[in-house]
């Protein structure tokens, strides 16, 4: 039973962090050219994962410390204190060091502050350990996209994009 109030617990944050997404960031784009300071990428990102969500997606189970830290990166995110947001998820990453949707928060949280690279580096590790399908997939995959583009590297941005396409869950054939 607790373990089964963690999962839901967890389930909770990750879809607070997603819908707060739409109130932080800002960035270059995914899907245009060049970077636009009117834009949210943290948020388009996010929609990426949405867009390509499946019936099947892994909430794993997480230590009540490390829900805490997500919740107030969250929070310090709704109030576009971004900086301090990364901190609270280090926090949460000491205790979960190779937990591949937090890994993914704070590579979205570095796009929001223009840390490019930085960024890049934490969505393609996140890539690596997780599930590689889904929306995880798909927001690591969005981020390396934006991360190529900051750099005007359109070929790599091409070739991101062809690795996001592949993260959407084919749908069950069914006779």
């Amino acid at each position: 039973m607790k373990s089964t109030r963690a999962g839901i617990r967890y389930a909770g944050v990750a879809a607070a962090l997603l819908l707060l997404g739409a109130c932080g960031g800002e960035g270059g784009t995914i899907s245009g050219k060049g970077s636009r300071p009117d834009r949210d990428a943290v948020k388009e990102i996010r929609d990426a994962g949405r867009s390509t969500a499946s019936s099947v997606e892994v909430a794993p189970l997480r230590d009540p410390a490390v829900d805490g830290f997500l919740k107030q990166a969250a929070d310090l995110e709704a109030g576009r204190k971004f900086a301090e947001a990364v901190t609270a998820i280090d926090r949460a990453l000491k205790l979960a060091p190779d937990a591949p949707e937090i890994l993914q928060l704070k590579a979205e949280l570095l796009i929001a502050l223009r840390k490019f690279p930085d960024a890049e580096a934490l969505a393609r590790k996140s890539f690596e350990l997780g599930p590689k399908l889904g929306s995880l997939c798909a927001r690591n995959w969005a981020t390396v996209i934006e991360s190529r583009r900051a750099a005007k590297d359109e070929a790599s941005a091409t070739s991101a994009k062809a690795q996001l396409a592949n993260c959407k869950v084919p749908p069950r054939q069914r006779l």
